[in-house]
């Protein structure tokens, strides 16, 4: 590919990329790009300065700052009028986003975003390359197309990420890059830089907004909402090149608008990579379903949202040689990037007008809520943190809702599957579906996906009622909804005296306990119901109380109610009404100061670390410890309380009877382990936990089963496979984990796993029969997940180990599943 460099740039795109009064990406780093590695501070220098070369065509603006620090902003480019006035345009086309303003003299607005993973890194190089192309005034081809387009560029989405990956490679490769796919510089070490500081794929948070870099940037593209998006990314050295037009399954509210203009940008890209003879393809692997991606999301906005994914994934370095023996360089990888992205901007430049008009058309057919099965959602819970909690999420969206004026009706109730009253549990709020995001609000509360295509990317249900443990109905009539009632009332304080009783019935709840424990309080709660003053206060309730705490343990305890905004009841008296009283040996005692680590690296998943992590530090604001796993040999395990494995390999310490023992020593002297996903099968494996995987008892399919089509390998692999569905688990409310909950949870299944019920423990959590509810499910394997273990308790000696076989934590936007993981850590056990 070395030849095709010089061909690309001049030739055939006829790109200048030389002006006198423009520094070129070499002379600015001193050397040429894709022979070494950019740093992010880099980036941002070189970004300033064409900036500063180039004021009337380039301006630069900081959106928020990531978890280490780095500085995350955006790029401009334009005609010098268009600069002047980008207040305007941007208040122009949202006027078109929500139906008040015509495509006159408006520009096509392209967002190209650079980086999402961090170590799939040619994206940022390339994006020096197309900032000196856009910017240069003496091309006259890019000046014609600015005459009609504004390009916003986000160089590099995931700083901390790309830092980590580079600064590793740097720290590892010789003066020469050795292409031997076998060498070290090929190996990325644990956890890898595809995820941000707190090791979270930030590709897969568009919707959900979970990390602080997501929120930020979403903020901003809520206030550009640009026609067309391209998110850069690598795949495996072997891949080569993908481009739209996209995979099945299309989501059904997909217009075939954004289908053909796909087709559009697919066969521009492809008309370039012919000329150069690079190989690439289209309509594989890469689907358009899952809402939090960088392409749906946009496309769920009304944008042509698309993927580009180069080879080179994490593996490449600055070149390895793949499997047809051919050499892959950054320089190669940089330089497709460049290309697709110059050649998105010229399409979207061509078709502007149509860009806009359909654009606009989107966002009329969205109020009327055309194709829509349902018009309006209404959800109700008696439970204000639950409601709070989706309403912080429909705001980020910019999803409006409201309150129904009459709850006479009936619709489709989300969790019975059928047509049902509506029944007001004390608070609930309606989303109209004919508003300006009714599209993506509709994609978010659907409650079964239509998969079309079975080999999917990612998961295949997220619906926000089952996430977020809200009753719902979907209504097919268009109901009168007015302002929503303030369901946010002021906590109020409460007098002194014998002690506070707190609601436990969100995840709020289980904040307030974390916070009370970090301050060293001791906490009490109910295993058994009791009744003070006519009402009754369900297990789970905490209990504060003068005795055995500190002097100023009700300040304190009001003040962190008042911060997570739960209501706290004062009471006069141990002695209750009915039921147990305060000195009950049902009440029991929350460990103030609990020591909690999680074992991290090699044997972990990271992603699974980082959903704990996060858990703990962003959201429990309680302290944990992270141990390697090559370190917890050596590790004073009587310093911990609570030991969580997260999801992992854990197959070699199976045969490290070492491990095991300490292990086992740990939870009978009082320890308690919490094991998550695949974490669980090792110690299913060595027979010696109490956990067994639930056998195969399907009959033999006869002599000839093993014979199988080549051609139909995927299609086998699929009927296996479980991506990312939604299941009901029967809950034990009367164990400490499940306080707080009905005797029901949602979960995502994400893998085919079955344990059996647990014959000495407590099976806390169970999927019956007709647990199913949404999403794709193999069919070899869904006739398997039934009366299989969810959420498990075995007792050994004075400790306990807690099975959860999905992750209760998923993606920290599974909000339902939060408050099971804070009553695993803090309530269940001796």
């Amino acid at each position: 590919m070395k030849h095709i460099y010089f061909l690309l740039l001049v030739s055939i795109l006829s790109f200048s990329l030389s002006a006198q009064t423009l520094t070129s990406p070499q002379e600015f780093l001193g050397y040429r790009v894709g022979t070494r590695f950019t740093r992010h501070h880099q980036v941002v220098d070189y970004y300033q300065l064409i900036a500063r070369q180039q004021p009337n065509r380039v301006k630069l603006m900081q959106y928020g700052t990531t978890y280490e620090g780095r500085p995350l902003m955006l790029a401009f480019i334009g005609t010098p009028e268009n600069l002047q006035k980008l207040e305007s345009i941007r208040n122009n086309n949202l006027a078109l986003v929500n139906g008040s303003n015509s495509i006159r003299n408006m520009p096509v607005i392209v967002w190209l975003s650079y980086n999402v993973h961090g170590n799939e890194s040619s994206s940022t190089e390339a994006s020096l390359l197309t900032l000196h192309t856009l910017a240069d005034p003496n091309n006259q081809q890019v000046n014609n197309w600015l005459k009609n387009t504004l390009i916003i560029m986000d160089p590099c989405i995931n700083p901390d990420g790309r830092d980590r990956y580079v600064n590793w490679y740097n720290s590892v490769a010789g003066d020469r890059y050795n292409p031997d796919p076998n060498t070290r510089e090929h190996a990325e070490p644990w956890p890898g830089g595809r995820s941000n500081h707190y090791y979270f794929d930030m590709n897969r948070d568009w919707a959900w907004q979970t990390q602080e870099e997501t929120r930020q940037r979403m903020k901003m593209y809520n206030q550009w909402m640009p026609q067309v998006h391209v998110d850069f990314h690598e795949q495996s050295i072997n891949g080569p090149y993908y481009f739209a037009p996209a995979a099945q399954p299309y989501h059904e509210v997909i217009t075939k608008w954004q289908r053909d203009f796909q087709q559009q940008i697919g066969k521009n890209n492809a008309r370039y990579f012919d000329k150069n003879g690079w190989l690439f393809y289209t309509k594989e692997r890469y689907d358009l379903l899952y809402p939090s991606y960088g392409d749906t999301y946009p496309i769920y906005n009304g944008a042509i949202g698309m993927t580009y994914e180069q080879a080179g994934g994490g593996r490449a370095g600055l070149g390895i040689i793949k499997a047809d023996n051919d050499t892959l360089t950054l320089v190669d990888r940089s330089l497709h990037h460049y290309t697709t992205g110059i050649s998105t901007i010229e399409v979207s430049s061509t078709n502007q007008e149509k860009l806009l008009k359909e654009f606009g058309q989107f966002f009329d057919d969205a109020r009327k809520g055309q194709g829509a099965e349902f018009k309006t959602y209404v959800l109700t819970t008696s439970d204000a943190s639950k409601l709070n909690a989706l309403k912080d999420l429909l705001r980020r969206n910019e999803i409006n809702f409201g309150a129904v004026g009459s709850t006479s009706f009936k619709g489709y109730q989300y969790f019975s599957g059928k047509e049902e009253t509506f029944v007001n549990e004390g608070l609930h709020i309606a989303i109209s579906g004919n508003q300006t995001r009714s599209v993506l609000a509709r994609v978010l509360f659907e409650p079964k996906t239509v998969v079309t295509d079975s080999n999917t990317y990612d998961i295949t249900a997220w619906s926000l009622p089952f996430v977020y443990g809200i009753k719902c109905y979907g209504v097919k009539e268009k109901l009168d909804i007015r302002d929503e009632e303030n369901t946010t009332s002021a906590i109020t304080s409460v007098n002194e005296g014998y002690g506070l009783l707190i609601p436990y019935t969100s995840f709020q709840s289980g904040r307030v306990l974390a916070a009370l424990l970090s301050n060293h309080l001791k906490v009490r709660f109910a295993e058994k119901p009791f009744t003070y003053q006519s009402k009754e206060y369900p297990r789970g309730t905490l209990v504060v109380i003068a005795t055995g705490n500190p002097a100023n343990w009700h300040a304190t305890t009001q003040e962190v109610c008042k911060q997570f905004r739960v209501q706290p009841v004062g009471v006069e008296t141990g002695f209750m009404d009915k039921g147990i009283d305060f000195g009950s040996p049902d009440m029991k005692v929350a460990l103030p100061g609990m020591k909690v680590a999680m074992v991290t690296g090699d044997a972990t998943s990271s992603l699974s670390v980082g959903e704990v992590w996060h858990y703990f530090e962003r959201q429990l604001n309680y302290p944990i410890s992270l141990i390697n796993a090559t370190d917890l040999p050596r590790v004073n395990m009587k310093n911990i309380n609570v030991l969580i494995l997260p999801d992992g390999n854990y197959r070699s310490w199976s045969a490290d009877k070492n491990m095991m023992d300490k292990l086992k020593d740990f939870v009978r002297n009082g320890g308690k382990i919490i094991a998550l996903k695949s974490a669980i099968s090792f110690m299913a494996a060595s027979g010696d936990w109490g956990i067994k995987m639930k056998e195969d008892r399907s009959s033999d399919k006869g002599e000839y089963a093993s014979l199988k089509k080549y051609g139909d390998a995927e299609f086998e692999a699929a009927s296996s496979s479980v991506e990312g569905a939604i299941y009901k688990v029967e809950l034990d409310n009367t164990h400490p984990i499940a306080f707080g909950y009905p005797d029901f949870y949602y979960t995502l299944k994400q893998s085919g796993a079955q344990y059996e019920f647990l014959k000495d423990g407590w099976n806390v959590g169970v999927i019956k029969k007709d647990g199913y509810q949404s999403g794709f499910v193999g069919v070899l394997v869904k006739n398997k997940l039934k009366d299989v273990l969810s959420i498990g308790v075995q007792e050994i000696g004075a400790g306990q180990v807690i099975y959860f076989a999905e992750n209760p934590l998923f993606r920290n936007f599974w909000e339902n599943g939060k408050l099971l993981f804070a009553n695993a850590v803090f309530l269940s056990g001796r």
